[in-house]
């Protein structure tokens, strides 16, 4: 019995898969302590926690520590004359023309941050020793100032380790601290560029503790394993989280990004658009094959610089608030209305407008059926918030909600392009994926936009992330600094640095439980230009013949143009080691094109309201058409047409 569990903001989604069958269970999420929601569900899907054999969560612990400043009292040990590397950071401005710019306070201030004598060179050697006395003196200060974990980020320790290692050994034997508490940028993230190395194990060491305790206290609940999801679409034990907790800082969106591609292969689409809209924000990825990574980003302002799934994330989600700016023109989000009190048609207290109470208002939602029926919504209550901020603008309720729907598709419309036009892809080849609650809502007319003729919708949309935890890998990368101009001689000595790094990830993944026949390596080389500022990553094959005109042809796919007679310089080598777990096996059933769907009703505009349960392989559904579920709801607008397939996705598409 294998149960994947995605606690969100508002709700906790559990999927368990048993048999070639899938059970689904929802109920609302408990910030102050989400262990407690978990186990209450799986007490309900599972009867018994001593039934479930594998346990995958996706959690924001990690990601709420950081966004509320609420992590561990964490310290940081650098190099002489580099105190002020986190302050300093690269002097960019979020908002050019900013008189006053507000940057972000880093996470470790000025007054916790210490020097230490010491120095490498460019090529990794030691200039200036460690200096111990002065190390010492520094270790005295921590137990005066509270410090609960440190960071130790030296000057080039990307190239040679051993003054962390070395910082590292003297504070175990003095007894300040267990290993777990100590993060040293060289095991991080063994790259260069001194300030992002800084911030990444800044936001480790101030990650780490907090992700112990919870961890610690749900594993002594739980009789089984337990997998964590990483920002990179992969899973890890939890024990190896407690190592290396930064990977899960941007983790929220990847279970979905996961589980809509293993969804979308199954019903023979390797090439799709991701689109993820629930209560606060919309979140949408490219998958040219496979889910796409990138080599960093940041969060609240920081950066963090790990692999992780190529995600746009936009404040469009169902409790995204409308409203009318000093300008006259209508916005919507980022600010969202949340659970409580959430949108006017909730009946709990809220009073401004949001998507959901423009879908309500437009009739593209159902009010006895929300949530299955448990939720019902108050269209005329919704209705007269509309009609309120139509009369601001000068047109009836029905045009401001149309107006609303309008400026979300709008912000969804442009996060899409900048993951695929502005990656060099055509959105017109792929097909879109929607789920979230309020993601079947918009997808026909997001796609229709872009010019996307088909629109895939799981069969169980709203809890999508919870399934994409039960198909997702378990996944873990290493990485070497190399910083050379790419020859064949330096490309045969990378081949043979391989084996040592291939030798350190199978080890690794038999302690994750993982067996040989069960393990893929796929290496990588971050390449540039000599002279640019940033890379791509290539794919480094068997023999590496040809990574260089593989670097030119993605240079010209991603930037227009290639620069064939300039040298290629490799910055890092990448492996990236896989262990393919079980996934369930889900039946697929025959496919009968007689079938027609039996309506609930139709209503006086003739939209048809459908039961999603009723709709068996084979159904065609014409539009408009409202299919109603417990977990969502899709609607099929005119001009498109719906069928079911063998998995009981529903497959809508463009008419004519």
């Amino acid at each position: 019995m294998l149960v994947g569990v995605d606690i969100g903001g508002t709700f906790t989604d559990l999927v368990l898969s048993e048999d070639g069958g899938l059970r689904i269970h929802k109920l609302p999420s408990t910030p102050s302590d989400p262990a407690v929601a978990m186990l209450a569900g799986l007490a309900a899907i599972a009867g018994r926690l001593e039934n479930v054999t594998q346990l995958a969560h996706g959690s924001t612990v990690a990601t709420n520590a950081i966004l509320e400043r609420k992590g561990a009292h964490a310290a940081l040990i650098t190099t002489q004359g580099f105190r002020d590397l986190l302050a300093i950071g690269r002097q960019n401005r979020p908002v050019l023309y900013a008189l006053q710019p507000q940057m972000p306070a880093p996470l470790i201030p000025r007054e916790w941050c210490y020097e230490v004598p010491e120095r490498l060179n460019y090529a990794g050697e030691i200039v200036t020793p460690l200096d111990q006395r002065a190390l010492d003196s520094v270790l005295d200060l921590f137990a005066v100032a509270g410090v609960e974990a440190v960071a130790v980020c030296f000057l080039y320790s990307y190239l040679n380790p051993v003054h962390e290692q070395m910082v590292r050994e003297r504070i175990l034997q003095r007894g300040l601290f267990s290993e777990e508490q100590i993060a040293l940028s060289s095991d991080v993230l063994p790259q260069f560029r001194e300030y992002e190395r800084a911030s990444t194990v800044a936001l480790e060491a101030y990650v780490r503790p907090v992700m112990t305790r919870y961890l610690n206290h749900l594993q002594r609940a739980l009789p089984c394993p337990l997998r964590i999801m990483k920002s990179d679409g992969g899973v890890m034990s939890a024990q190896t989280v407690q190592r290396q907790a930064v990977q899960t800082a941007l983790s929220g969106p990847a279970a979905g990004v996961i589980g809509a591609f293993h969804v979308a292969k199954l019903a023979g689409f390797e090439r799709v658009i991701t689109l993820d809209m629930g209560g606060t924000s919309t979140d949408v990825a490219l998958c040219p094959g496979h889910p796409a990574l990138r080599a960093e980003s940041e969060i609240d302002g920081l950066p963090l610089r790990v692999r992780l799934l190529d995600i746009e994330t936009v404040g469009a989600g169902g409790g995204s608030i409308a409203r009318v700016d000093a300008g006259g023109a209508l916005r919507v989000g980022p600010e969202s209305a949340g659970a409580h009190p959430g949108p006017v048609a909730y009946g709990h207290g809220g009073a401004q407008v949001t998507v959901t109470d423009a879908n309500l208002v437009l009739g593209r939602l159902d009010t006895a059926h929300f949530l299955g029926g448990a939720m019902p919504l108050d269209s005329e209550m919704a209705y007269q918030a509309l009609d309120a901020l139509g009369q601001r603008m000068g047109m009836s309720a029905e045009n401001a909600a149309r107006g609303i729907i309008d400026v979300a598709n709008v912000n969804i419309d442009r996060a899409i392009r900048r993951v695929s036009v502005a990656r060099g892809y055509d959105p017109r080849e792929f097909t879109l994926v929607a789920f979230g609650g309020a993601g079947p809502l918009h997808a026909c007319e997001v796609a229709a936009r872009l010019e996307i003729r088909r629109v895939l919708i799981p069969r169980y949309p709203g809890v999508l992330c919870a399934f994409g935890l039960l198909v997702a890998d378990v996944a873990l990368e290493y990485s070497r600094p190399v910083m050379q101009i790419a020859t064949m001689g330096v490309i045969g000595k990378l081949r043979a640095g391989l084996g040592e790094l291939a030798k350190t990830a199978r080890s690794d993944l038999a302690r994750e439980g993982i067996g040989e026949a069960e393990t893929e390596l796929n290496a990588f080389l971050d390449m540039r230009y000599a002279g640019q500022a940033y890379e791509l990553t290539i794919p480094f094959v068997p023999g590496g013949q040809g990574v260089i005109d593989r670097f030119h042809e993605a240079h010209e796919a991603a930037y227009g143009h290639a620069l064939r007679q300039r040298a290629v310089e490799i910055v890092n080598m990448r492996l990236q080691a896989v262990g393919v777990i079980p996934r369930p096996q889900l039946h697929v059933e025959a496919v009968d094109h007689t079938r027609s769907a039996a309506p609930i009703s139709t209503r006086a505009d003739g939209v048809v309201l459908y039961e999603r349960d009723s709709l068996l392989p084979g159904t065609r559904l014409s539009a408009p058409a409202l299919v109603l579920q417990m977990d969502s709801t899709v609607y099929v607008p005119p001009g498109w047409m719906a069928r079911v397939d063998g998995h009981r996705n529903l497959v809508v598409e463009q008419a004519g």
